[in-house]
């Protein structure tokens, strides 16, 4: 399985930048058109929202594999293939431990923790940056 992961990961990869870089332009702009035009109505912005929900959801969604494959070696390790094969059931779970199986965009391996910390300093910069606007 972690051939087939790195190699969606791979095939993916791109599209996954892609939609991170309509994510990062996206609100800044949703936010700065609620602010400088306070006549829009809320139904015009539904579709950016939704656009915004469905690729974090998306997001997390590709960390929860990463979440998934880091738990593989528990459930080897409390599986039992009989006497004598606690030795080899150890390799097993070493190397599926060692194998670091998960969903990685470029080198960087797609945990819920990562999306979290991303979405919170992304936050922070559109929050800030918009208020600065507003402010000049």
């Amino acid at each position: 399985t972690q051939a087939i992961l790195r190699k969606v990961s791979l095939s993916v990869q791109p599209y996954f930048i892609l939609l991170g870089v309509i994510l990062l332009c996206t609100v800044p702009l949703l936010l700065l058109g609620i602010l400088r035009d306070y006549d829009t109505p809320i139904v015009a912005m539904i579709p950016a929202i939704g656009v915004t929900c469905g690729i974090l959801y998306m997001l997390l969604l590709a960390a929860t594999i990463s979440e998934q494959c880091a738990r593989v070696p528990s459930l080897v390790n409390a599986m039992s293939f009989g006497d004598g094969t606690e030795s080899a059931r150890q390799l097993v779970v070493d190397f599926i431990s060692s194998s670091g199986a998960g969903f990685y965009i470029s080198t960087m391996r797609l945990t819920s923790a990562t999306v979290l910390k991303f979405m919170y300093i992304w936050c922070i910069v559109v929050v800030g940056s918009v208020t600065r606007l507003q402010a000049s």
